[in-house]
């Protein structure tokens, strides 16, 4: 008995320049999922925020981060992250990765329509508070 299966897909993985470093996405949502290479330059941040659907789940890969996050920005608490350290982040948990070293993590998230645009901003150091621009 034999059995149907799809072949395997080939892409190349899409780079995108950040005000604190770059994000390299290697599965950008056909499938259920995305999946991101995220690398923050030492003393950058990401911004503050959440995302109304979007779930995440991050490991540091290397380097050293702060991952400040909570239901508020009145009740944010920070965490040093390390290589190996996992954290998941729900829909509506507030949060912010700063670099500590450069640091690189990877993130799978969940891909539902306009995942792009889930993002609500509440501070960035780059200007893009309240956008959801790259």
């Amino acid at each position: 008995m034999t059995t149907s299966v799809s072949p395997p897909e080939f892409t190349t993985a899409v780079v995108q320049a950040k005000p604190w470093g770059h994000e390299t996405i290697f599965a950008t949502g056909g499938h259920g999922y995305v999946g991101k290479i995220i690398t923050v330059d030492a003393g950058h941040a990401l911004s503050l925020q959440y995302h109304r659907q979007k779930e995440e789940t991050i490991c540091i890969v290397s380097g050293v981060a702060t991952l400040e996050h909570g239901p508020s920005v009145d009740l944010l608490i920070s965490r040093t992250m390390r290589t190996g350290d996992v954290a998941h982040l729900p829909p509506g948990a507030l949060h912010r990765v700063t670099a500590v070293t450069d640091v690189v993590f990877a993130e799978a998230s969940s891909a539902g329509e306009g995942w792009r645009e889930d993002v609500v901003r509440l501070a960035d150091d780059y200007g893009r508070d309240g956008t959801t621009a790259p």
